[in-house]
């Protein structure tokens, strides 16, 4: 979405609100293989991935109420992004109950303590972003005491804590601040009312007397709305956001969620029900008739990965020390060709209890030049390993489980599979599954202690 809006002319792209206490998790990791930076947390998921065609113009959001933390962090990104920014404005829930976001206006001396320590000890351009106190004075007193932190600039959402879109922004108080401070201004807030084209955004800042414009739900909608010409045809937008998301691997929850944003009241039309059933990249890109560019790109990358492995064999790691007796097939794990709920390894585990063998044993390892991961189970002291690498941890297990659970003969739990007893099953509710065993069939998910289900730790 930040390289989308560069694109259409935006000059400033924010990365969304990171919560410092996960950035401090991550590693920073050289993504050869999509050339770019990626902060990968414990559990391997990317938080934050950025790449050279934004470097100096990404500014790093960061959610923090300790100035400690926060300086950390900013030491961790800084030689990545432009500029260092403090979000005090966000008044949603997981923002605030950790004294983050717009939880902070109500701490002044917090708020300058976490400013000045990040103004002294990162190289980058420091800003913040605020939402308006109940009096105007309260207001000038508090932006006052931010600007002699030493902060580059400060972005003002032109509305109270407690209000929200449908409540209209106030141009006079960012008005006022702009006219107060020497240090520039960014106005912010005028999605619902003001910018609904690019000439909006300019009326804007003159409306506020502000140095600049910051546009978010407007930018969701049409991500050209930054382009001087006019917006461009929604359908053309969509693509080429998915052409990007594609390209840098991004994960399809996200993309979906994006795409929704700009469907907003198309969701209910043919194309919004095809991206509302995706579950996978290449389900969206097929949803889009983007289906051939998804080939396209899965095999430059497959390429790629192949040449990064024949350069780098002393970084390769392997599944073993020594692989033989390993029982291997080139199998992948597709989500799609399961019922909700079960999983080969939910499979195998089950059958191991039945047998009284002991539970299925995962070794697995992540391959460095390209972070993809293999696993190999044990199963009665045989090992079991798929050949294909994939993009999780979680994924290589359930590939692992596919070995053994074929090699054996055994049903894997797919919507439609062959056994000696059931050539074909159709797709039915997981209780009326003749080829599960019993106490899948009855206990597919674990209590826990507030009453919510949850899917058997593990599984």
């Amino acid at each position: 979405m930040r390289l989308l809006a560069l694109d259409y002319g935006a000059d400033i792209v924010y990365c969304e609100e990171l919560i410092d206490l996960k950035m401090l998790q991550c590693k920073r990791v050289v993504n050869e293989l999509l050339s770019t930076i990626d902060f990968v947390a414990p559990d391997d998921r990317v938080v934050f991935r950025t790449c050279a065609k934004e470097q100096n113009r990404v500014v790093f959001q960061m959610g923090t109420s300790d100035a400690e933390r926060a300086l950390a962090v900013a030491r961790l990104v800084e030689n990545d992004v432009a500029g260092i920014d403090v979000n005090m404005g966000c008044p949603k829930e997981y923002s605030t109950k950790g004294g983050m976001g717009a939880a902070l206006l109500s701490d002044p001396d917090k708020i300058e303590k976490i400013l000045s320590t990040l103004v002294r000890g990162t190289r980058r351009p420091v800003t913040c972003k605020i939402r308006i106190l109940p009096s105007l004075e309260d207001t000038l007193s508090l932006v006052k005491r931010i600007e002699r932190t030493g902060i580059a600039a400060i972005a003002v959402h032109g509305r109270k804590r407690e209000e929200r879109p449908q409540h209209p922004v106030s141009c006079e108080v960012i008005k006022a601040i702009a006219e107060t401070l020497s240090i520039p201004v960014i106005a912010n807030g005028g999605s619902h009312d003001h910018i609904q084209q690019h000439s909006d955004i300019e009326n804007f800042r003159q409306a506020t007397a502000a140095s600049s414009v910051m546009v978010a739900r407007s930018a969701m909608w049409n991500p050209s709305i930054f382009l001087r010409d006019g917006l461009r045809p929604l359908e053309e937008v969509m693509q080429k956001y998915i052409r990007y998301a594609v390209q840098y691997d991004n994960h399809y929850t996200n993309t979906k969620y994006c795409l929704c944003q700009m469907l907003r009241e198309q969701l209910e039309s043919p194309q919004g029900r095809l991206l509302h059933a995706a579950q996978s990249s290449q389900e969206i890109c097929e949803a889009f008739g983007l289906d051939t560019f998804y080939k396209e790109i899965t095999q430059e990358l497959d390429a790629r990965r192949a040449e990064l492995l024949t350069k780098t064999p002393e970084d390769v790691e392997e599944p073993a020390e020594d692989t033989s007796g390993v029982i291997k097939m080139a199998v992948k794990f597709d989500r799609r060709a399961y019922p909700p709920q079960i999983t080969p390894k939910m499979c195998l585990l089950e059958w191991c209890r039945r047998e009284k063998l002991a539970q299925p044993v995962y070794e697995t390892v992540q391959r460095p030049v390209d972070r993809l991961f293999c696993s190999v189970v044990t199963v009665a002291e045989q090992k079991y390993q798929s050949t294909l690498w994939d993009k999780s941890k979680k994924l290589a297990e359930q590939t692992a489980a596919i070995v053994c659970l074929r090699s054996q003969g055994l049903l894997e739990g797919q919507l439609v599979e062959e056994s000696p007893s059931l050539h074909k099953r159709k797709r039915e509710a997981p209780d009326q599954d003749p080829a599960l065993p019993g106490e899948l069939r009855k206990k597919p998910f674990a209590a826990l202690e507030n009453g919510e289900e949850s899917p058997l730790e593990g599984w």
